[in-house]
């Protein structure tokens, strides 16, 4: 079984050399075309002077240069970079200067877009574009600029380089909650047994074909893509723009697996789906935040003959926990157990153990938590730290979550340990008040959130976007609370919007919210 996260792609090359690997619209490599195209993309790299460990960075929607790229990369015993194509310049800069990439692989409408920067990513000296670009003029410090075709087809050297599992093969950059963005280092280890714990319960199969619609720079939309290889299935690549390409795209292409976040989870049930989608689509799954009981109901009656798994994630252990779709109808709101290969607790902060339904850090130990956080050995120690007084002094990810346990064992989501609204000397979870309104089916999405207030410490704002001709109003929504909430839960205001900003992963963007808030406030 494979060791290395290329290796994935390897061994389904010997294994099924013919089965198609890969996908974007007509674009299709079997295993053996995209074992081929890794070797090349990783001479290339030596070809250029990149060494083991130096980093790649890759800032391109999904295709199939995406993907050669990541494998390539590692293939090469260097680190992979994703950087998403929905970032801003400058944001990419942050990343690009952050990690000290020595190469850079985008398109000529992005390289336009960083051109009078580049010169600030000091460690940056080659850059490869993947379209028909003029690239005849090489921006201040990038030595070598080459084609997507000219990169691939450089003099080869004789082998690739030894690599240890524990080598570092990616550096996934997440938002926080305070300051920029860090890069997470995930290990080969990491991620191939993340990939194997996750299509051990999924039970993926090479007759698998899975869509991939989140981000590559997503550990949730890269696990689409491991899982994949791991069982010599086929990956579909897909960029759109509205829902209903996805759906489109399910009967097209006959896929049998599809992963989304709540925001897409909450568009999709809206929409009308075909019958015949049910034929083949076998599983599908949700993480990066909480599904409401109202859509896992509309999917349940759209698809009654598809698995539903509820995930729970983070970067610096991959996936979790997870929730059987024999467990769904039982315990909706449930986050599940944890998945093979992973240990998951529930502590108080002194380290010891939580009692049943008593709220807790959930923490997890095992071979999927991460080697910390690039070039910020605070923030690592913060996070990544063995648990006090246990006999197990192996380093475990304190994840910021709040959860707690039923006496079955299940966990269930509390909200963020910094996310809790401190409001009349009480400590509310923005969560516990975002399930009430979820629970009306009225709402697409809801979202409450603390801003300062000179007497309460802070007030609750509810942003509200409901759902097309459901009547809903202020009043309406007023009456509810005071029915449903505890008075100091109330919401001191209420905003209803046509819908709401989303991260780059396609997660609800609370951080934005809060700072519109505070930027209206300013203003008054």
């Amino acid at each position: 079984m494979a060791a290395l996260l290329h290796e994935l792609i390897f061994e389904s090359a010997i294994d099924r050399p013919e089965q198609p690997a890969l996908q974007y619209k007509s674009s299709l490599l079997n295993y053996i075309q995209l074992e081929s195209q890794l070797r090349l993309f990783a001479g290339s790299l030596q070809t250029i002077g990149i060494e083991p460990s130096d980093r790649v960075a890759i800032y391109l929607p999904k295709c199939l240069e995406n993907v050669i790229a990541i494998f390539g990369t590692l293939a090469a015993a260097a680190v992979f970079v994703p950087i998403n194509p929905v970032l801003k310049p400058h944001q990419v800069l942050h990343i690009l200067k952050d990690c000290d990439a020595k190469l850079l692989i985008t398109t000529c409408g992005k390289y336009r877009a960083l051109v009078d920067d580049l010169d600030e990513a000091v460690d940056l000296n080659n850059l490869v574009v993947i379209d028909d670009c003029d690239i005849s003029e090489a921006t201040a410090g990038v030595q070598h600029l080459f084609s997507w075709d000219g990169f691939m087809h450089l003099d080869q050297p004789q082998g690739l380089p030894q690599i240890s599992d524990t080598d570092l093969a990616a550096l996934l950059y997440t938002s926080g909650s305070t300051g920029s963005p860090k890069g997470v280092m995930l290990s080969h280890r990491n991620m191939v047994v993340g990939a194997k714990s996750v299509a051990e319960y999924l039970d993926n199969r090479p007759s698998d074909r899975i869509l991939v619609v989140l981000p590559l720079s997503f550990d949730y939309g890269m696990s689409q893509l491991t899982t994949a290889f791991l069982v010599g299935a086929t990956a579909v690549l897909i960029n759109y723009l509205l829902p209903m390409e996805v759906i489109n795209t399910l009967v097209k292409e006959r896929i049998t697996g599809l992963a989304a976040v709540p925001p897409l989870w909450n568009a999709l049930v809206e929409l009308k789906w075909p019958a015949e989608v049910a034929d083949h689509l076998r599983y599908i799954t949700s993480s990066g935040g909480v599904v409401p009981v109202e859509t896992t109901g509309q999917l349940r009656r759209n698809l009654p003959d598809t698995d539903i798994y509820l995930m729970y994630g983070l970067t610096e252990a991959f996936r979790s926990t997870y929730l059987s779709p024999d467990q769904l109808d039982r315990r909706p709101t449930s986050m599940g157990q944890a998945i093979p290969n992973a240990e998951v607790r529930v502590l108080r902060a002194d380290g010891k153990p939580c009692e049943i339904d008593e709220p807790g850090e959930l923490v997890h130990l095992g071979p999927l938590v991460a080697q910390g956080y690039w070039k910020d050995d605070q923030a690592t120690r913060q996070r990544f730290r063995p648990i006090p007084d246990s006999l197990d002094q192996s380093i475990a990810v304190w994840s910021g979550d709040i959860v707690k346990r039923d006496g079955d064992g299940y966990l269930y989501f509390i909200g963020r340990a910094d996310d809790q609204i401190k409001t009349s000397g009480y400590r509310v979870s923005p969560h516990e008040i975002e399930s009430i309104f979820q629970a009306t089916g009225l709402l697409n999405e809801v979202v409450a959130l603390g801003i300062p207030h000179p007497v309460l410490g802070q007030s609750i704002v509810l942003i509200v976007a409901p759902k097309v001709d459901q009547g809903v109003t202020e009043e309406l929504l007023i009456n509810l609370c005071k029915k449903q909430l505890t008075s100091y839960m109330i919401p001191s205001r209420i905003i209803i919007r046509n819908s709401m900003p989303t991260n780059p992963h396609g997660k609800l963007d609370r951080k934005l919210m809060a700072q519109q808030l505070m930027d209206d406030i300013a203003d008054q």
